[in-house]
């Protein structure tokens, strides 16, 4: 399956929980360390913006990473901001266009295929860390956890920890479902639970 096309299912997949976010979750803290829900919807918004640009030639200010605006509708603001990333995607040649990401340094970028992937594979978490954190279901599609197991697995172990992207993984049984083992990867526990306001 092309990789667009799984990508507009993860942004699917998480737009669906941002759907059921509702204000008193706002102030809720989430697996994430650090955000809360509105922190989180904060960083979903911003980095669609910030991946849209850069799918343009246009990501390196770190401006266009920051500026996501969830106003007083978030789920519009989700929406809005994922449709410009999935219209930037789209265009010719785009799969192997450079893409530049500076939340991982300075001058850092990467071919659009490979920037195409972590992002899939930060929606597909972050629908889980909403998800639990507001009692909502979290049911990727096979095909869309096997893509994000993929890109997880190349996730280098220096460099995790705390204020990272990732913790460091976290051990399942090795019978443990797809999910499981894909939340274990990027140091997420399974088994996490929301914690009383």
């Amino acid at each position: 399956m092309d990789l667009r096309q799984l990508d507009r299912q993860a942004l699917s997949l998480t737009g669906e929980v941002v759907s059921r976010v509702k204000t008193e979750h706002m102030r809720w803290a989430t697996p994430c360390a650090d955000w809360t829900v509105y922190g989180l919807l904060r960083h979903l918004v911003c980095q669609n913006e910030g991946f849209a640009a850069s799918a343009r030639g246009a990501g390196e200010p770190w401006a266009v990473w920051r500026d996501g605006d969830l106003g007083d509708d978030p789920a519009g603001a989700y929406e809005a901001s994922a449709r410009r990333a999935t219209t930037a995607f789209a265009e010719d040649a785009v799969l192997e266009r450079r893409f530049a990401l500076p939340e991982v340094g300075e001058g850092f970028a990467v071919p659009g295929h490979t920037a195409i992937g972590f992002h899939l594979l930060d929606y597909v978490a972050h629908a889980w860390d909403l998800a639990v954190t507001i009692g909502a279901r979290w049911e990727p599609a096979a095909e869309l956890t096997a893509a994000a197991l993929r890109v997880a697995a190349l996730v280098p172990e220096e460099g995790r920890g705390a204020g990272a992207a990732f913790r460091r993984r976290i051990a399942v049984p090795g019978d443990a479902p797809p999910g499981d083992r894909l939340l274990a990867l990027l140091g997420r526990d399974p088994s996490w639970t929301p914690r009383p306001c």
